[in-house]
């Protein structure tokens, strides 16, 4: 039990520390070479529609620095709604691949504006399981059996009971009771 806190304790301490140097991974673009060519002993870079490494990089690192911390909060969440973090992670997902293509191949025919329509089938399909999961918590807190929706037919237009329509003349019946004061009033209108 000890080391489970212990294992806690150190995750939260991580996690807490990752988030508050959330910043200093943003402005590390600021280590890259304002050159269009990147050479170290690893790899080459070139940067064809930034025209510079350090533009690249801050492009790169403005859509990882949001995506680590949607991250940190989807695997951290407790709350029912917590898969709707899927859709703006994927967003940013989606950004950081369309800009690493653009700098690449340098060919910018996906606009910004035609990411909704590539993402519109995933955020559906998130927004329909977190509708699912809400309708199902609030038929176990409210007991709400759904079964009973399907089998009972409800209609606008449908006739009005006999039973329904005997208390509606019983209230029609029914003259409320005036005080004095109330039968003053009403005399002087």
């Amino acid at each position: 039990m000890k080391n489970q806190r212990s294992g806690f304790l150190l995750l939260g301490s991580l996690i807490a520390l990752s988030i508050a140097f959330s910043p200093y991974i943003f402005y590390l673009y600021e280590i890259f070479p304002n050159n269009r060519v990147w050479e170290n002993s690893f790899f080459t870079y070139e940067s064809n529609y930034y025209k510079d490494v350090m533009t690249a990089a801050w492009t790169y690192l403005g859509k990882i620095t949001p995506l680590f911390l949607l991250f940190i909060w989807f695997f951290t969440c407790k709350h029912w709604w917590y898969h709707v973090i899927l859709v703006p992670i994927t967003m940013y997902a989606f950004q950081l691949v369309i800009a690493f293509y653009e700098d690449v191949y340098i060919e910018s025919n996906v606009l910004d504006t035609d990411q909704l329509i590539y993402l519109a089938p995933f955020f559906i399909i998130i927004l329909s399981i977190v509708y699912l999961i809400r309708i199902k918590i609030f038929d176990r807190i409210y007991g709400i059996d759904l079964s009973e929706l399907e089998e009972t037919e409800v209609s606008v237009f449908s006739p009005i009971s006999d039973k329904d329509m005997s208390e509606v003349k019983g209230f029609q019946d029914q003259e409320p009771e005036l005080s004095m004061a109330d039968e003053d009033y009403y005399r002087k209108l």
